[in-house]
């Protein structure tokens, strides 16, 4: 779950780690009042949208008058703002935030991630902050240091004393640096975080380190936790399909492909997805309908795929287990006969009843086509959408 900057650094006050101060507008008058109210020489205006290298995309732009800042908000304000990680599409801009600006001494890289391979919180530092970490491993991987935390041993002294040398921090900067730090990974692991990235982490010149920006991505498996995770959702930065998925509880995330998938379970559904690559065609969605594929759910499924255009045909690859394959093959037919579906549809179902599921789809009329495999309905469907 991405949040904007402003929830991050709001997060992150709430554990006692300071960051400039800054308000949240939504048109040129309040950006105008902001300026006078924050009375700093000079402040950032900075678009609000789930994506990063806003600068490179004129998303961040510096301001010294009310006047100056006012004006940046009008021109940012309902632009289309692109940026590596927009895609071509960008993203609309609806809000700024205005915030102080500082004196910086120094720049750093600093983030927190789930370390999946060592089973531990990874930070990963560089004291080329301020630009593309990416960048850095490519050219300077010798720049980055990467250290896994065991959470059940916690951070230990020791880490933090590793860290700081590795950046070059002073000696006199190392009781400020190590209370950063330290905050920093309670509360990555207390809000159950996925990401936490600074960059930069600015070191201002009343020897303070700050974050100058910041990106959080939240667990939302964990949000039962946290009921506010919900008072950070922004549906206008959310794929409305993907809204509208989770409105009724299937798991649906969209991708760039033809091939609609409807598949119960996560894993099968990723299997699914990288044998259809593998066969020649592209996945339109990653699209699990979970153990209860009856009619209904299928039913919208079926409209959530067919709303992406896309779509140029639909594979659903389903195992009964907990639910039997003449069941969910009920379903899919009702389904399709209630919306007038015209899509190729290929249907490969195994498991629990899978015989009595497959003469339900060979009698239901339909423009099915049945797969025996999922190499076999990987290659039907591939076949049919590139053709």
């Amino acid at each position: 779950m991405d949040i904007h900057e402003y929830q991050a650094k709001e997060l992150l006050n709430n554990h006692s780690i300071k960051t400039l101060r800054s308000i949240l507008c939504h048109n040129g008058e309040e950006t105008y009042r902001a300026y006078q109210t924050l009375a700093a020489p000079v402040v950032a205006v900075k678009a609000q949208v789930h994506a990063g290298g806003r600068g490179k995309g004129g998303g961040v732009k510096i301001a010294k008058s009310a006047d100056e800042a006012k004006s940046i908000a009008e021109k940012m304000i309902g632009m289309n703002l692109i940026t590596a990680q927009t895609g071509k599409e960008g993203k609309l801009v609806r809000k700024v935030l205005v915030e102080e600006g500082a004196e910086i001494i120094k720049e750093y890289y600093l983030s927190l991630t789930i370390d999946r391979k060592n089973a531990g919180v990874a930070f990963v530092l560089s004291a080329e902050g301020g630009t593309e970490i990416e960048e850095v491993s490519k050219n300077n991987p010798e720049k980055i240091l990467t250290m896994s935390i065991k959470p059940l041993n916690g951070l230990k002294s020791f880490h933090i004393l590793e860290m700081a040398l590795f950046l070059g921090i002073e000696k006199s900067l190392y009781s400020e640096f190590s209370n950063l730090i330290n905050l920093l990974y309670g509360a990555f692991i207390k809000e159950d975080m996925s990401m936490l990235e600074i960059n930069p982490l600015i070191l201002t010149s009343s020897n303070i380190f700050i974050p100058l920006d910041a990106k959080i991505i939240l667990d939302d498996n964990a949000s039962f936790r946290h009921p506010y995770f919900n008072d950070f959702i922004d549906e206008d930065e959310e794929e409305p399909l993907e809204v509208k998925a989770k409105s009724v509880g299937l798991n649906y995330i969209k991708l760039d492909g033809n091939v609609g998938c409807m598949v119960n379970g996560a894993g099968l559904a990723m299997a699914t997805m990288d044998t259809i690559k593998e066969f020649g065609a592209t996945p339109a969605n990653f699209l699990d309908v979970g153990g209860t594929a009856d009619a209904k759910r299928v039913e919208t499924a079926f409209n959530i795929l067919l709303s992406d255009k896309n779509v140029k045909g639909i594979f659903i690859n389903i195992f009964g287990g907990i639910v039997k394959c003449d069941m969910v093959a009920e379903g899919v037919v009702t389904a399709a006969k209630n919306i007038g579906l015209k899509l190729p549809v290929v249907v490969r179902l195994e498991g629990t009843n899978a015989d009595i599921a497959a003469k339900i789809i060979e009698n239901s009329g339909m423009n099915f086509v049945s797969a025996i495999s999922l190499a076999d309905g990987a290659t039907k469907i591939s076949n049919i959408v590139n053709s």
